[in-house]
């Protein structure tokens, strides 16, 4: 909870304490290389409700956004019913339990999707329920499949390998949520209605076999190739994968996770090529997991699908380049080639899968959407209403600061954020998360806030994983002030979190929509307050003004050219006009 002092107090503490300056910051990336974030806002403007500290050049404007038209953003319509999209009535009476009555529109949209069979991407805003939008239909599926060995002799039963689900998400406390979420659902018995376990952090392999698996991409090798050497385990493990979750993927599609998404990518598309030629043989011989054949699906044995559904298109488009510089025989031959290479490729699918991201570019081959699109063709995609964008729930409100008014500034934006939620909920819990560039800038605002007089947590990656976890629950619990980097960011579901504010401006425009995807969340609404220097006013100025066009953010996800650079390039221009213009006014 936050500790209030009188503003009289809280000058004094400012000047006794608290320096003027959060020196960490200056070393921050904010202020170069920042990225443009375009918000669509669907209705009215109302006026400015808090007050305007007369403080240095600090300048505060506030918008709200609603529903002019009344209706739900976040709930599907009332004669949608968890029932009505397929779901169980077991699994329906368990997620009411649990107080999840009636679905999302996200989740409307994608049960029927997965529910199908299809491949799904799943791209919607923070908040909007997607991780039950793919954990529904995977409980309903799970619990639906009908018993294999009944009918089987015991022999055949032990080569049967245990069917389940796969959920990779990029880091442990995303992991441990999924987990606890889906540990959630019981049945009519009371008993839980799948085995779920997480294999991450110090967690090891479980004993038991699961039904859902929720791990990292580099715990799930490490087990797969490090403390399993034995081929046949490994081989029964992917052979009993059915159906693969990748949660953010538009991360793990990316920098450091990307070897390792593509080698397990790899991985289970061979087992699939490998079961599908097996059952087309002519000979019709039953599939067995123990097998030399399936039991040697390893990198080095899978050449010929290492990399060739990331690089297809790129090859072809190769091959037709060449081929416009050469005669009709070779442009045939040319032709010939590819056709042979789709040939090869098609194969009957024995798994289904999933991605999940809350933003998800695709302008370009090699952003995350382009290169889904290139590796999964058939899928089907699912969006959401408010996809690179803020909802209508939430309150937007831009503060300016110099170096003298920064702190003054962040304690007042905490003051307000806090009389404005008493006022609202007459709770005294409040919960306000405050983000920072880098672990040093939150040290800072931490010993800052903590000098003010506030209770606050710091959540970063140089603490450790105990201590991270301890900070988060005692958020959750107590309330107060959450200090963090963009490691809080992605994915977290932390309750009734109604402030977000950023100390130091987002350095790209995914990490805006991510921290601003804190709040608003599952219908509720939130405030955010972002506090900017005059180097990021050129960005701010843009922000807002694509607000008011109610353009999305997708132009802002460039990889070769960030909206920073796009704004010194024109900066630059205008200069260099200016010289020309100079100079020949001199000649």
């Amino acid at each position: 909870m936050i500790l209030l002092r009188s503003i009289s107090v809280l000058n004094a503490s400012r000047l006794s304490s608290a320096p003027k300056l959060f020196l960490p910051l200056k070393h921050s990336s904010s202020s170069s290389s920042s990225s443009a974030v375009f918000i669509r806002f669907s209705c009215h403007n109302q006026p400015a409700r808090s007050r305007i500290r007369a403080f240095g050049t600090a300048v505060a404007a506030t918008t709200s956004v609603a529903d002019n038209k009344g209706c739900d953003t976040f709930f599907a319509e009332e004669s949608v019913s968890w029932t009505s999209l397929g779901v169980s009535d077991e699994l329906s009476r368990a997620l009411s339990n649990i107080g999840l009555h009636r679905p999302s529109l996200v989740q409307a949209a994608c049960i029927p999707s997965i529910l199908s069979g299809n491949d799904v991407v799943i791209a919607a805003e923070t908040g909007s329920g997607k991780t039950h939008g793919y954990l529904v239909p995977l409980f309903d599926k799970l619990c639906r499949t009908p018993d294999t060995s009944v009918g089987i002799s015991a022999e055949q039963t032990s080569h049967q390998p245990h069917q389940l689900s796969l959920v990779l998400c990029p880091n442990v406390m995303l992991c441990e949520q999924v987990s606890r979420m889906a540990n959630c659902l019981y049945g009519d018995n009371g008993e839980p209605l799948l085995r779920i376990a997480a294999v991450c952090g110090r967690q090891g392999w479980p004993v038991n076999e699961p039904d859902i698996l929720v791990s990292t991409p580099a715990a799930l090798l490490n087990y797969l190739y490090g403390i399993d050497p034995e081929k046949r385990r490994r081989a029964d493990f992917i052979r009993g994968v059915k159906y693969v979750v990748f949660d953010e993927a538009d991360m793990l599609l990316c920098g450091s996770f990307q070897n390792q998404f593509i080698r397990l990518i790899n991985m289970l598309r061979f087992d699939e090529k490998l079961l599908s030629r097996a059952q087309n043989s002519v000979f019709e011989k039953p599939v067995d997991s123990t097998s030399d054949t399936l039991m040697h699906c390893e990198p080095e044995d899978d050449q010929d699908l290492q990399m060739d559904t990331i690089l297809e298109e790129d090859e072809d488009a190769e091959d037709g380049a060449d081929a416009e510089s050469l005669g009709e025989e070779a442009k045939a031959e040319v032709i010939k080639r590819k056709d042979w290479r789709r040939v090869r490729k098609t194969y009957e699918r024995s798994k289904q899968y999933i991605f999940i991201a809350a933003t998800l570019p695709e302008n370009g081959k090699k952003t995350a959407g382009g290169v889904l699109k290139r590796m999964f063709p058939d899928a089907s995609w699912v969006s959401g209403n408010y996809l690179h964008r803020h909802n209508p729930r939430l309150e937007q409100k831009w503060i300016q600061v110099t170096v003298d008014t920064q702190v003054d500034a962040l304690i007042d934006a905490l003051n307000q954020g806090f009389n404005s939620e008493m006022l609202n909920s007459g709770t005294q819990v409040s919960r306000t998360m405050v983000f920072a560039n880098t672990i040093e800038a939150v040290e800072a605002v931490a010993k800052i806030l903590v000098g003010a007089g506030m209770e606050c947590f710091r959540y970063h990656r140089d603490s450790s994983l105990e201590e991270r976890m301890k900070n988060l629950v005692d958020f959750q619990q107590k309330g107060g002030v959450f200090v963090c980097t963009d490691a809080a960011a992605r994915g977290l579901d932390i309750p009734n979190v109604s402030h977000v504010i950023q100390a130091e401006f987002a350095s790209s425009a995914v990490d805006f929509l991510h921290r601003v995807g804190r709040t608003a969340r599952a219908g509720q609404p939130g405030l955010v307050t972002s506090l900017y220097t005059e180097s990021n006013r050129d960005l701010v100025v843009a922000v807002r003004q694509a607000g008011k066009l109610g353009q999305p953010v997708e132009k802002a996800f460039s990889r070769k050219r960030s909206f920073r650079n796009k704004l010194k390039k024109r900066a630059s221009s205008k200069v260099g006009d200016e010289s020309s213009v100079g100079d020949r006014v001199q000649a």
